[in-house]
């Protein structure tokens, strides 16, 4: 009888020790002073990653003594090794810290006494003035870059002192059909989206490069080269504009994927 309960347990110690060797999908709670949606969840031992909602809440599979890393810019980074505990309940909470930056004191401008009139005498210059102060409407939107606004200088087709064509429409300026015959437009509107997707993988760089490379590893001088193969990518704009961090982070493991099958290909 003693042999048969020796023999029951071995079996429940086997299937438990199999049961945490196998990958597991866990949900895990984010607790922070300063916000807890957005945080990049990342297995850096399985290679994949998510990012957790607006409660806080994520979802990730994990094996026994993966190391599971959490940032954000808000918050220290942390890692937490997943022990037999966060296996059996398949839960885990984690608790970040702000992210505190430090700047040095910066003087700005002239030191007050606090004598008015002395203080009246040292104080130059005069108060700027914007259309608001003189009731003259403006533009308050994003300004247009330089080659933006030379597109659209070259393809306006409203009245221009260079002359005009008329029709029955309305009048077509004669530079801006000069530029539309020449090319010009078109190679403004080329020059236009080639700074769309710059501004666009520079911002991604600097938000997600450090992430993604911890959970999708790259050698240092190649890394500039798999961001702008992936702005090449006719779906880049699609994907990438406007969308949040994980639909971003779910583009770029599908082209790292494929950079890493190109270099394959071009070393055999």
């Amino acid at each position: 009888m003693l042999k048969i309960k020796y023999l029951v347990l071995i079996i429940v110690l086997l299937g438990v020790e199999i049961a945490f060797s196998q990958s597991i999908e866990i949900s895990g709670k984010i607790e922070s002073k300063v916000g807890v949606e957005n945080i990049h969840v990342i297995n850096k031992t399985a290679q994949v990653f998510t990012i957790t909602n607006q409660k806080g809440e994520f979802k990730i599979s994990v094996s026994l003594n993966d190391s599971l890393t959490f940032s954000s810019i808000q918050h220290q980074i942390k890692t937490v090794v997943i022990d037999k505990n966060m296996m059996f309940f398949r839960t885990i909470k984690v608790t970040l810290e702000e992210q505190i930056n430090e700047l040095d004191e910066v003087l700005v401008g002239k030191v007050l006494t606090g004598n008015l009139l002395s203080d009246i005498k040292n104080t130059k210059g005069d108060p700027p003035i914007n259309f608001y102060d003189v009731g003259i409407p403006g533009y308050t939107g994003k300004p247009a870059t330089q080659t933006e606004r030379r597109l659209d200088e070259a393809s306006n087709f409203s009245p221009k002192a260079g002359g005009s064509l008329g029709g029955a429409g309305g009048s077509i300026s004669a530079v801006a059909l000069i530029n539309a015959i020449s090319g010009r437009t078109k190679m403004l509107k080329a020059r236009v989206a080639l700074e769309e997707r710059e501004v666009l993988i520079q911002s991604i760089i600097g938000r997600l490069s450090k992430d993604f490379f911890a959970s999708n590893p790259l050698e240092e001088d190649l890394k500039m080269d798999f961001f702008y193969f992936c702005a090449d990518d006719e779906n880049f704009i699609k994907y990438c504009k406007n969308e949040t961090d994980f639909k971003i982070l779910i583009f770029l493991r599908h082209k790292y994927k494929q950079y890493i099958e190109n270099r394959e290909t071009t070393k055999n």
